[in-house]
């Protein structure tokens, strides 16, 4: 079987993090692509489930509209500032 280059471009930030998994697998860059490529040949599909991620900070859930701002925003703070004051030990 004669050898191929593949040239891929991807995030610096990616591509350091991702070799830094591979070491501790065991693993170069090239035999992981290989076992990736080896494995959508045998499945033939994609390896694992690609998904769009879900950010749940879009919405408040069971909470939306029972939420209420205080008139005073600063006065629900001022009942935890004990909490966060070192006490003082005479």
């Amino acid at each position: 079987m004669a050898a191929t280059n593949i040239n891929v471009r991807t995030d610096s930030e990616l591509k350091m993090k991702a070799q830094s998994v591979f070491t501790d697998l065991g693993l170069d860059m090239s035999t992981a692509i290989n076992v990736f490529l080896n494995q959508v040949v045998y499945r033939q599909a994609i390896p694992f489930e690609i998904k769009k991620p879900i950010y749940k900070t879009a919405k408040l859930g069971g909470w939306e509209g029972r939420i209420i701002m205080s008139a005073d925003f600063n006065e629900p703070m001022e009942e935890f500032k004990e909490y966060f004051e070192p006490e003082v030990c005479e």
